[in-house]
């Protein structure tokens, strides 16, 4: 059950806007334990090479969990024994579910986010969530890629509502939209 010290964190942006730096940064005021919950699928060689620095980036002091599908099951069996768990990225988390990988169709079954809804709002820790603001550039050219923007926009909007505080990124600097960000141990 989430209690009144364990905060919620939404942090919006788009592609290079200071996200993950800030988020790191953030947790590190938060906590000495942490979890750094990874969505991303290491499906080519770049990807691999930038999840590798990403993880050196990190350094020794986090706990790193890769889960791409199911971010949520993580979260109800791992959460309470970290301080913050930051998870980056919930665009990643969505793309792997509505991109067809390995063959598979896109599909995006509601109960997967209604879960992830469910595991934020019974936070057992402080979490940060990372997630791209995808809606203001031009309108796709293809279904899958309106179907993507539109879930998108869906998702950050639920979880902004359940969120304690909203940070919206833009060249690095951070705006805060809803609440206020959390000092040092959560005070």
């Amino acid at each position: 059950m989430a209690t009144p010290q364990h905060q919620l964190i939404l942090v919006l942006g788009g592609c290079r806007s200071g996200k993950s730096t800030f988020a790191l940064q953030l947790a590190a005021r938060l906590g000495r334990r942490k979890l750094f919950l990874a969505t991303a699928e290491p499906l080519d060689d770049e990807m691999r090479e930038r999840i590798a620095q990403h993880r050196m980036a990190r350094g020794p002091d986090w706990t790193t969990l890769e889960e791409a599908h199911d971010p949520a099951r993580v979260l109800d069996e791992r959460a309470a024994k970290f301080d913050v768990v930051l998870i980056d990225c919930l665009t990643v988390w969505l793309g792997n579910l509505l991109a067809p990988h390995h063959g598979q169709p896109s599909r995006l079954e509601p109960a997967r986010v209604v879960n992830l809804l469910v595991a934020l709002g019974a936070r057992q820790s402080h979490i940060i969530a990372v997630s791209n603001e995808v809606g203001l550039g031009i309108v796709p050219e293809n279904e899958l890629a309106r179907r993507f923007r539109d879930e998108q926009g869906r998702l950050n909007q639920q979880i902004a509502t359940i969120a304690d505080t909203v940070v919206f990124m833009a060249a690095g600097l951070p705006m805060v939209l809803k609440g206020t960000l959390p000092g040092p141990h959560g005070s």
